[in-house]
């Protein structure tokens, strides 16, 4: 069975068992979530919409972090334009106990 789920503007195709990294979630280590945006249901059949209205996925948090750094350099020629910025996004790292649906 799995489900699709939208956490953090973007959605993910989880199962149990899964770790996915999300955007960050004020959940500490250790700590269960649930994620109520259910967008379908899989497995034996397909259920979207309405059929899922209740459904819920429930995860445990592994650990939050920093993702490596992305370097952004622009650069604009003859004129001595030089501008080098650098981004660590923040995540957490979930684990899929159960899906309810």
């Amino acid at each position: 069975m799995y489900a699709v789920i939208a956490t953090g503007g973007k959605q993910y195709k989880v199962s149990e068992g899964d770790i996915i990294r999300v955007e960050k979630l004020p959940a500490e280590a250790g700590e269960t979530f649930t994620f109520d945006q259910v967008l379908a249901l899989g497995g034996d059949g397909f259920k979207a919409g309405e059929d899922v209205k209740g459904a819920t996925v429930e995860a445990e948090v592994i650990r939050t972090g920093r993702a490596r750094k992305v370097v952004v350099y622009k650069y604009k020629p003859k004129t001595g334009y030089h501008n080098k910025r650098g981004h660590r996004q923040c995540f957490t790292a979930v684990r899929i106990k159960k899906i309810n649906g």
